[in-house]
């Protein structure tokens, strides 16, 4: 009994495996990099400021958060867009951005000029979340 339980189990965790994104559906990143400049946990939050670099022709790749994202752009020109394939935001120097946190807020960076992009972000996260979630192209022409 307990070894049809125990190959019972593994093929429902396999199914539910096969249903998940599998980081081949992923859209990784390119020609970016991040520095933490801060962090701190506070009441079940993570409070994490990094200053992140795109470089031209570079992209976040699509991903979403577990909480909010506070940012400035210090340089350069970011091209945003969300899981609708539609820019909704082209944010230049001086510009703030605030991305709202969930699965239901999939979006790509993209650096689209001819100079790096660099962003100060205050990542707003519950303890322990990671900085970004990896998802899969909803679809677009673009990466």
């Amino acid at each position: 009994m307990r070894y049809t339980f125990r190959i019972g189990l593994a093929g429902v965790v396999a199914m539910g495996l096969s249903l998940a994104p599998s980081p081949a559906d992923a859209t990784p990143s390119s020609g970016v990099s991040g520095t933490t400049i801060f962090q701190k946990t506070v009441d079940g939050k993570d409070y994490i400021l990094r200053r992140i670099t795109i470089q031209p022709g570079g992209t976040t790749g699509w991903h979403y958060h577990d909480g909010t994202i506070y940012g400035l752009i210090v340089q350069g020109t970011l091209t945003h867009s969300n899981s609708t394939c539609a820019t909704d935001g082209i944010y230049k120097a001086g510009s703030k951005i605030v991305e709202a946190g969930g699965a239901d807020h999939v979006h790509i960076g993209r650096n689209l000029g001819s100079r790096p992009v660099v962003i100060e972000a205050l990542f707003v996260d519950p303890a322990g979340s990671p900085l970004a979630e990896d998802a899969p192209n909803p679809g677009c022409d673009f990466q």
